[in-house]
């Protein structure tokens, strides 16, 4: 890639040793289309148990069945904790590489491409905040429990 510098200045290009970066939890109501997030410093099971605390804040009276992909960050002990201290909270796990399933991967796709696609924001701080708020002010709406007839079979719960 060429670089211009004035002729006899030797030009001095600013190198960051390591990137910056921030991570988010997100889960899906799928009758609502409404988002849970949560921002990050690490994806690890402590975090994890976090994002479960603020959606367990976030339905406090309801049963919660929890769809999840196998990510690393899903097991351990903190989730443990999480799912014997709170038995309305189920999880169900998806199949192995089957993105495609999991509803909350076309938001993340849907959010990447409104937000941090082609941008033109330099500080990072400004792009997670704008990421997060679109996260939070757009509905997803997901055909996946019409796929099993859930809306059908089950319409009291929506």
């Amino acid at each position: 890639m060429p670089l211009w510098a004035p002729r006899g200045q030797t030009p001095l290009v600013r190198v960051v040793a390591q990137r910056d970066k921030t991570n988010f939890y997100g889960t899906l109501d799928l009758r609502t289309g409404t988002e849970t997030v949560t921002e990050t410093t690490k994806m690890d099971a402590e975090h994890t148990a976090v994002h479960l605390q603020q959606i367990l804040a976030t339905y406090p009276e309801r049963p919660i069945l929890l769809l999840w992909d196998r990510a690393p960050w899903h097991y351990g002990p903190a989730i443990r904790d999480i799912l014997a201290a709170n038995p309305r909270l189920e999880l169900m796990y998806f199949p192995t590489a089957t993105p495609d399933l999991n509803p909350q991967e076309h938001v993340w796709k849907a959010a990447r491409s409104e937000i941090s696609h082609n941008h033109n924001e330099h500080r990072l701080r400004t792009l997670a905040a704008d990421f997060k708020q679109y996260l939070l002010d757009h509905t997803f709406m997901s055909p996946l429990l019409d796929s099993f007839g859930f809306n059908a079979v089950c319409p009291m719960f929506m």
